[in-house]
């Protein structure tokens, strides 16, 4: 049975009787209050664990009563999430810098309300430390599109479990996020999150940073023991060379591993979260990467999609981030127009979330009005497009013309394929190519279009 007491503060009768009830029948002991005078009341002397806070009422606002609260006593703090039917971009982020926990919107999602209960609850009874150490704040937790839901659904599902997982996609597209995603639902979220960056990895020593050495009287741990009990993040694995992939592959079967110069086995108590290029999992033959390392690594495949595939997505990405790097760097607090939003959701963004991120930490460092207009976005744009252009002209110029016109055609299609959301058909019509020989071509430079949007 659920335990907390709980607030409901709003000044519709309706809305609050169906939050009790809601609320009554999962365990907890609920109360109410129809405006800002007995919400005071009762926070005072009923000791609330959560408070359940509309913002908009008749006599005073719920951001001002959390402004209130935010400045008063904090003996008697606890949790805030606000409600509102009519909340802003701008509401949400004045209520999270004054410290609510949550904001959620009516009519509410009864899945929603019950996940943003509990989670608020447990905020209450624990160290901030510890909370954020379970529920790392990244790009995972934001979008409502089908493709994240689904992602997000399938980490869950698998986070209970100390299965390897083997999350492939695009170079910025989020897996490490949904690495520490994974780690953080699972029953080893307070133990390390190791990361280990494969092309950094050192071929010549490779047994010793894995499995440590002996030094002295002690032992100079290695990868596999500073992860022991947590997850092992293997970033780009198929960037491990063939000696690191032969000694962890003989680890991970043995279920246990030696320190270089030590004598006792130690056994091996780490979750393996890996993650590798688009199909890493199908091109084993090409790539030379040991088939059987693969299939330890690769029990479950997730794909992370790239931005492109869920570009509903991309308004609720701008705003997290314009929040989240306000937050972190001290930066002066910037929004973004409708119309800037809007071309920045309609572009193709060949960077992932990465590029979105470093788009928005450039708009906040070069600074100036509070809102960022069209203008603005589409002169960013345009010199990354010309500072782009100039590093594939060096590239090119660096190549025979064989390779050159190949890794130009290469690149322009791909390019091409993304601004026509994957679609043959419309790639075809826009490059002035037969669709046949098109075809043939996209196969020729290894383009992989079938997972776009296929024929149209």
């Amino acid at each position: 049975m659920s335990t907390g007491r709980i607030l409901v503060v709003d000044d519709e009768a309706d809305i609050r009787s169906l939050l009790e009830e809601i609320l009554s029948e999962e365990g907890y002991e609920v109360m109410s209050a129809a405006n800002a005078a007995e919400a005071r009341q009762r926070r005072g002397t009923l000791h609330p664990d959560l408070v359940l806070l509309d913002i908009w009422m008749p006599d005073v606002d719920g951001i001002s009563l959390l402004r209130e609260w935010s400045g008063s006593d904090k003996s008697r703090a606890c949790p805030v999430v606000m409600m509102s039917g009519h909340g802003t971009v701008e509401t949400a982020v004045e209520a999270t810098r004054l410290g609510a926990f949550d904001f959620i919107e009516k009519p509410v999602s009864l899945a929603k309300l019950l996940r943003t209960v509990e989670l608020a609850l447990e905020s209450g009874r624990v160290p901030a430390r510890a909370v954020r150490k379970r529920m790392p704040a990244n790009m995972v937790s934001v979008g409502r599109s089908r493709v994240m839901q689904s992602l997000r659904e399938q980490c869950e599902r698998v986070a209970a479990h100390a299965t390897p997982v083997l999350l492939t996609g695009e170079p910025g597209s989020g897996r490490e996020a949904f690495a520490e995603y994974i780690h953080s639902l699972g029953p080893r979220a307070d133990e390390p999150f190791v990361r280990l960056v494969a092309s950094a990895f050192p071929e010549e020593a490779a047994d010793a940073a894995l499995f440590g050495r002996v030094v002295g009287d002690g032992v100079e741990p290695g990868y596999l023991e500073r992860a022991r009990g947590g997850t092992l993040f293997i970033h780009q694995v198929s960037d491990l060379g063939p000696v690191a992939q032969r000694l962890l592959h003989g680890s991970l079967e043995a279920g246990r591993f030696t320190p270089v110069g030590g004598a006792e086995p130690q056994a091996l108590d780490t979750r393996i979260i890996s993650s590798g290029p688009p199909a890493f999992e199908h091109a084993v033959q090409r790539s030379g990467f040991r088939p059987e390392l693969l299939m330890d690594l690769a029990v479950v495949v997730l794909k992370v999609p790239p931005l492109r595939d869920y570009a509903e997505d991309v308004p609720e990405l701008l705003r997290h981030y314009l929040d989240a790097l306000v937050d972190s760097d001290g930066l002066q607090f910037r929004r973004l127009s409708v119309a800037a939003q809007n071309r920045l959701r309609n572009y193709p963004w060949p960077g992932n979330v990465r590029e979105l991120r470093n788009l928005i930490h450039r708009l906040l460092i070069i600074g100036g009005e509070e809102e960022i207009g069209l203008e603005e976005v589409e002169q960013l744009l345009a010199a990354k497009e010309s500072a782009d252009d100039a590093v594939l002209s060096l590239d090119l110029m660096a190549l025979p013309l064989r390779e050159a016109r190949e890794q130009f055609e290469r690149r322009y299609l791909q390019q091409q394929l993304r601004l026509c959301d994957g679609k043959v058909g419309q790639l075809a019509k826009r490059v002035g190519m037969e669709r046949t020989h098109l075809y043939r071509k996209l196969r020729a430079l290894g383009i992989d279009f079938r997972s776009g949007g296929g024929d149209d």
